[in-house]
C-alpha cells in the first residue's frame, strides 16, 4: 500500500526555486501567494512525487486521516448504500470522506485528475469502488503515487492489493437454484454493463445452477441491461414480449429488478402470479416498491466500513502493513426471501 515517503519540502522548494516557507503556504491554501507561484510548487510537487505528509500532524493530535472515495457506477442505490456506510464509519472513527467522480467524458477516466486531487487536497488513502477497481491504468497510477487504498470487489484473479467484496459467483448461484426449486423451468437473466466484474460473476452463478440441474442455458433468456432502472424495464420488455417468455427473471441488482417489475405490471401481468422478479443488492430500493423483492442482501454497508478500517490500519501501523500481506476480506451475502417470487401458476 503506502511508500515510504523520502521527497521533503525543502527538495520541492529547492525543484521551484523558492522558499520551503512558500512551500508550506501553497500546501495551506494561504490566499497571498501568486497563482504563477502555486502552479510552480504544485508541478514541483507532482515531478518530485511528492505528497504532503500530513500524517504525522494527524497521528499527533489523533485528528482523522482524509479518505478519497472515486466511484463510477450506474447503480443509484448501491452507491447510496455504500456512501451511507462509509460516512457512518468516517464519522464514527474521526476521518473525512472526500468523494470523486474522476471523469473527462462518460467512460474516460481523468488520471490526471486523480493525481492532481492527492496533491491539492492532502488525501491520505483512496477507497475504489466498482468498476473502476479493475481499471489497470488507474492502479498503475495508485502504485505510482504511493497512496494507501483498498479496491472494493476487484476481480479475484489479477489483483494483489487489499480488497473488500464478496462472492458473487455463490451468491447467483443460489439464487438462481431458489427459482428452480420453486419449479421455474424458464429462468431468465438481466445482466449487467460487461465492464464490470459482478456481471461477470453472477452470469457465472447462473450457469452452474442451471448446470448442477442438468440444464442448458438457453441465449434466448439472457437480457442485457446496464445496472440501471431504464435498462432492466427495456430488457424485461424482450423478455416479456418473446412467444415463451420466462416464468422467472433474475435480474442482477435491484434497480433492474425494480425495472422489470414496472415492465411487469404495464404489461397487464401480475408479480409473482404470472411472473416471478428477484433482484441483488437488497438496497433500499428491494423494499420500497410493490411487491418486495426476493433479493440477494450484499453487504454494501459492511464492506464500506470494513474498506476504512482497512485503510486506517494500513495507514497508521505501516510496521504491521508492511510485515503482512495485503488485507483480502471477504464477507458473507444472504437470500432475502420476500413477496416477488412465487411458483409458477399451476405449481403452486
Amino acid at each position: 500500500m503506502n511508500k515510504k515517503q523520502t521527497t521533503t519540502i525543502k527538495d520541492v522548494a529547492e525543484f521551484a526555486a523558492v522558499s520551503p516557507m512558500t512551500v508550506s503556504r501553497v500546501l495551506n491554501n494561504h490566499d497571498f501567494v501568486k497563482e504563477s507561484t502555486r502552479r510552480r510548487v504544485q508541478d514541483a510537487m507532482r515531478a518530485l512525487n511528492y505528497r504532503p505528509n500530513l500524517m504525522a500532524r494527524n497521528l499527533a493530535g489523533r485528528s482523522g486521516l482524509f479518505i478519497g472515495l472515486i466511484y463510477r457506477n450506474p447503480s443509484y442505490g448501491y452507491l447510496s448504500e455504500f456512501l451511507l456506510g462509509a460516512l457512518s464509519t468516517c464519522r464514527r472513527l474521526g476521518h473525512n470522506l472526500i468523494v470523486e467522480e474522476p471523469f473527462l467524458d462518460r467512460n474516460m477516466v481523468d488520471l490526471e485528475l486523480i493525481e492532481r486531487r492527492f496533491l491539492d487536497t492532502s488525501i491520505q488513502a483512496l477507497i475504489v469502488v466498482p468498476p473502476l477497481s479493475d481499471d489497470p491504468q488507474l492502479i498503475d497510477v495508485l502504485e505510482r503515487t504511493g497512496i494507501s487504498y483498498v479496491c472494493v470487489s476487484p476481480r479475484l484473479n489479477s489483483y494483489a492489493g487489499a480488497s473488500v467484496g464478496m462472492n458473487d459467483t455463490d451468491a447467483a448461484r443460489e439464487m438462481t437454484d431458489y427459482l428452480l426449486g420453486l419449479g421455474h423451468e424458464r429462468v431468465a437473466l438481466i445482466k449487467g454493463p460487461p465492464d464490470h466484474r459482478a456481471s461477470e460473476l453472477r452470469l457465472i452463478g447462473y450457469q452452474q445452477a442451471l448446470e448442477a440441474r442438468g440444464m442448458a442455458l438457453d441465449p434466448e433468456l439472457i437480457g442485457e441491461g446496464d445496472f440501471t432502472y431504464v435498462s432492466g424495464m427495456h430488457a424485461a420488455k424482450k423478455l416479456v414480449d418473446r412467444e415463451r417468455r420466462p416464468t422467472a427473471i433474475f435480474a442482477s441488482n435491484d434497480d433492474m429488478a425494480a425495472g422489470a417489475i414496472t415492465c411487469i405490471h404495464q404489461s397487464g401481468l401480475r408479480v409473482p402470479e404470472d411472473l416471478s422478479v428477484v433482484g441483488f443488492d437488497d438496497t433500499a430500493t428491494a423494499s420500497a416498491i410493490w411487491p418486495p423483492l426476493t433479493t440477494i442482501r450484499q453487504p454494501i454497508r459492511e464492506m464500506a466500513n470494513a474498506a476504512i478500517e482497512t485503510l486506517e490500519r494500513g495507514v497508521r501501523g505501516p510496521e504491521a502493513k508492511n510485515a503482512a500481506p495485503p488485507e483480502k476480506l471477504r464477507l458473507p451475502y444472504d437470500l432475502v426471501i420476500r413477496e416477488s417470487a412465487a411458483p409458477p401458476a399451476g405449481k403452486g
